[in-house]
C-alpha cells in the first residue's frame, strides 16, 4: 500500500469527546482558531501525496477503517489547513465537501502522539 498521507496528533481539544455520539472527530492544524481548538483533534499541517479515494484506508488509533466517500474538499483543506471531519457512519456518497466518510463503527478518543495514516491499495 502506499501512504498518501501522514501526520500526528499532538493535543486533544477538552470538547472532543462530544462528537463520540455523532461518531465523528474534526481535526485542525494547530493554527486552529481559539473557538474550535477545543472541538479539535491538532494535527500537524502536512502535504499529501496522490488522490485519496473511496476504498482507500484510514489508519487512525492504530485501526484501519476503510473509507467510503470523500467530499469534494477533503484534499485542499487537509493539505492546506489540516482541517476535515472525519465521520465513522458508512455513508457511500458524500454530504459535505470537507469530509472524509469512513465505515460505520464506534470510535474512541486517541491519544496525545497518535498517528493518523491514509493508505492508498
Amino acid at each position: 500500500m502506499q501512504t498518501v498521507y501522514q501526520t500526528t496528533i499532538n493535543k486533544i481539544g477538552s470538547s472532543v469527546s462530544d462528537f463520540l455520539g455523532e461518531k465523528m472527530f474534526i481535526l485542525f492544524g494547530d493554527n486552529a482558531p481559539a473557538e474550535l481548538a477545543d472541538y479539535c483533534l491538532l494535527i500537524n499541517v502536512k502535504e499529501i501525496d496522490g488522490e485519496i479515494g473511496q476504498g482507500d484506508v484510514l489508519v487512525f488509533n492504530n485501526k484501519e477503517y476503510k473509507i467510503t466517500a470523500v467530499g469534494d474538499a477533503v484534499k485542499k483543506n487537509l493539505g492546506s489547513l489540516g482541517h476535515i471531519t472525519l465521520n465513522f457512519n458508512g455513508f457511500d456518497t458524500p454530504e459535505l465537501p470537507g469530509t472524509l466518510y469512513l465505515e460505520d463503527t464506534d470510535i474512541q478518543v486517541p491519544e496525545v502522539g497518535s498517528q493518523i495514516q491514509i493508505l492508498r491499495k
